[in-house]
């Protein structure tokens, strides 16, 4: 059982306390006083700190939907070039709803959780087709819509439309964790739960959008997982995980999970200034995406790489080739496993059943994953 004490956290006159959560067992009680020093210091503080994002600079829904979107398990820096070019691509959901789902695909590539793209795209449709064409501005309704949790609808509704709504975010629940020492792992339904109470009960009324983006801020730029900068965190006084001397200790680390190595071989099948692709089925990892054909060595797999390549593209493709040269070994680092790419020349004798031919000087029109771009683009000279 988590519990939180603001009699042991907060100094403050017992005549201002009021109890702003409680449940059967657990119980959260924060100081009225305290409550308001933690929003007016944390408020304060953003006024002077507060990052410049291109984001923040619009007031249109569907922007900062996208850039919600793109923020999910991705760090700011990375998404500023792609959140600028993908509303150059689509600058409207309208524009989005109407692209084929390639050409999306295609913009994002690079960013990685695909997934993520093609939730956006499918939502855009839901939106232009279900809701008039205008984001939602009700929890209910944005949580209706593929690729957005709790958090991100949030994040949109204070945003967006200024609304009281809380986020919880990674940033958010660092911080919480540690301001409160709440020693429970976010990642357990329980924990998570009681840090959702804490960010609904800190909403100021009237300020929820400074609040939430203040609360992000704190955590990328302060209370990092690592090395926080306690003496310049504006909420110092107030925080437990401080006064405990090791705050880094919140939240506490998960077990750090054995991420699976995969061996696999790719063929560059070529043919009159072709090459032979295949497509990735639409939903599942790297969705929709265009990749060179490959396969995953079982077993003993690697002796006799060669044969057991030629074999296996005549068995799942219908066509006679000639194995040549090995092209080069490669490697990819996914969220879940590390791929290790065996990449060979292949010569085409005979006519395939399944991929497609596509010129070598047109290969980048295709989306494709980071590694085979790398294939890709070694074929085209960089391209």
């Amino acid at each position: 059982m988590v519990v939180v004490s603001a009699k042991r956290v907060f100094p403050v006159n017992p005549r201002f306390h009021r109890k702003v959560i409680s449940d059967r067992k657990d119980s959260y009680v924060i100081g009225l006083t305290s409550r308001e020093n933690i929003q007016k210091g944390l408020l304060e503080w953003f006024k002077k700190n507060k990052r410049d994002l291109p984001w923040r600079k619009t007031k249109d829904p569907y922007a900062i939907w996208v850039s919600e979107i793109m923020l999910q398990q991705t760090q700011v820096t990375t998404v500023i070039p792609y959140y600028e070019n993908f509303l150059q691509s689509f600058p409207t959901l309208r524009h989005l709803a109407k692209a084929n789902l390639s050409k999306v695909l295609k913009v994002w590539e690079g960013l990685g959780y695909y997934s993520r793209a093609r939730n956006l795209h499918r939502a855009s449709q839901i939106v232009s087709n279900h809701f008039h064409g205008k984001i939602p501005d009700t929890l209910e309704d944005l949580l209706s819509l593929p690729g957005i949790g709790r958090s991100t609808a949030g994040a949109i509704l204070s945003f967006a439309f200024h609304k009281e709504a809380p986020i919880l975010d990674g940033n958010a629940k660092r911080v919480f964790s540690r301001l409160f020492a709440v020693s429970g792992n976010p990642g357990q339904r329980k924990t998570e739960g009681l840090l959702w109470k804490i960010s609904e009960s800190l909403i100021p009324k009237g300020f929820s959008n400074p609040f939430n983006q203040a609360l992000m801020d704190l955590g990328s730029m302060l209370c990092t997982a690592k090395e926080p900068q306690c003496p310049h965190c504006p909420l110092n006084y107030f925080c437990k995980g401080r006064a405990s001397g090791k705050p880094e200790r919140y939240p506490p680390k998960g077990l750090k999970r054995t991420i699976p190595h995969v061996e696999s071989v790719s063929a560059v099948i070529k043919k009159n200034g072709q090459v032979l692709l295949n497509r990735r089925p639409p939903a599942g990892l790297l969705g929709g995406l265009w990749e060179f054909p490959n396969w995953r060595i079982e077993g003993k797999g690697r002796l006799r790489l060669r044969l057991r390549l030629r074999n296996t593209i005549k068995k799942e493709m219908g066509l006679n080739v000639k194995v040549d040269e090995l092209i080069g070994v490669l490697h990819q680092t996914f969220s879940h496993f590390k791929l290790t790419l065996h990449v060979y020349y292949c010569v085409a004798m005979g006519k395939n059943k399944k991929g497609r031919w596509v010129a070598v000087g047109n290969l980048h029109l295709l989306p494709m994953s980071r590694i085979h771009r790398r294939i890709a683009n070694a074929l085209s000279g960089g391209r």
